[in-house]
């Protein structure tokens, strides 16, 4: 007997021939009938949607996901009825909004300088004058914030919201006095151990040396309150989170600090280049008390006026031909010279 199918008996398929499966699983690929036929060939309803309008039930999209892997649902603009997915235009936000938290606008940011959180660093537009931008100075000066007055361009690539002009990076970290933390170290029978560091201006470096400083016995950190790293979140994962558990000092006048440390009965060592003695060549019993030890930045090393009150110069002896260390590496080989002479 002769089976009953749709396929043509010839030995090839016709041009308008389309399989089964097809016909019945899409309304786009249903097949269409010929020029001269005039019946109604409507796909009937869809017996799995339960209803008459199962053929009119709109075709799944792929899924679509967020910057952080969540699956969300993209908006469609009014009169847009076509299963064609519309795309909303995607701005990322700056490296600066992920690394760490933010304030803009110059209320909030007023109420979080009232409320005592800790931020790290305000930008102003400069040029800027009004009674909000004035508390907001004055705040911040109280509480050692340094304040940037800086173009629009620079709070633009900080941020695309509504800043108003103002624009403030939270601190992940507390900062403590150090006038109140090197006492605490006298009264608990301690001998300090400080370092400080001037102008180091790269966030991995600084978060490198805390790492280092912290596994070799620093107290305490010391750094000025412009012309520094940011501690944010990259400087807090390089450190490998032992900048949350050293204390970090910001002084608003490094020079007077470093003064403070001398008075208090520290002895002042330099890690520098422009030394007259070799780390090896110190008497271990000289760095054995209480110490602070400074390191420079990464262009011109020490200040001048930092170096004018160290009590010792010291310089890393090196044989090769670069004779030049990362400040990072030169922290690391001084504070070891340093604990191990205290051990």
């Amino acid at each position: 007997m002769e089976k009953n199918d749709d396929r043509p008996l010839n030995d090839g398929l016709s041009d308008d021939y389309v399989p089964r499966r097809f016909r019945e699983g899409s309304a786009n690929n249903e097949r269409r009938p010929s020029s001269g036929e005039g019946r109604d060939e409507r796909r009937p309803a869809d017996r799995r949607s339960g209803g008459a309008d199962g053929a009119n039930r709109p075709r799944g999209q792929r899924p679509f996901y967020d910057e952080r892997g969540r699956q969300v649902t993209p908006n469609r603009p009014a009169g847009n009825r076509s299963g064609a997915p519309f795309y909303k235009e995607h701005h990322t936000r700056p490296a600066a909004d992920r690394s760490i938290d933010m304030l803009f606008g110059l209320r909030p940011i007023l109420e979080a300088l009232h409320a005592g959180r800790t931020l790290d660093k305000i930008f102003l537009l400069r040029g800027t004058k009004n009674s909000l931008t004035q508390d907001i100075s004055d705040l911040a000066r109280q509480a050692n914030v340094p304040v940037s007055y800086v173009p629009i361009e620079k709070l633009e690539n900080l941020t695309r919201k509504n800043h108003q002009g103002a624009v403030a990076f939270v601190s992940p970290i507390d900062f403590a006095p150090l006038d109140t933390l090197l006492a605490g170290l006298f009264e608990e029978g301690k001998v300090p151990f400080v370092l400080v560091l001037d102008r180091v201006t790269d966030v991995r470096n600084f978060g490198a040396i805390a790492r280092t400083a912290e596994c070799l016995g620093v107290q305490a950190l010391v750094v000025p309150s412009s012309g520094a790293a940011q501690i944010n979140g990259d400087a807090v994962k390089t450190s490998a989170g032992a900048l949350n558990i050293l204390p970090v000092c910001r002084e608003p006048d490094l020079r007077q600090a470093v003064t403070f440390l001398k008075d208090s009965g520290l002895t002042i060592v330099a890690c520098t280049e422009k030394a007259d003695a070799d780390l090896g060549q110190s008497s271990p019993a000289s760095l054995s008390g209480p110490v602070a030890v400074i390191m420079g930045s990464e262009e011109d090393g020490i200040s001048p006026d930092l170096l004018r009150l160290c009590d010792q110069r010291l310089r890393i002896p090196m044989s090769g031909q670069i004779q030049s260390l990362n400040v990072g590496v030169a922290a690391g080989i001084m504070l070891f010279e340093v604990a191990k002479g205290r051990n």
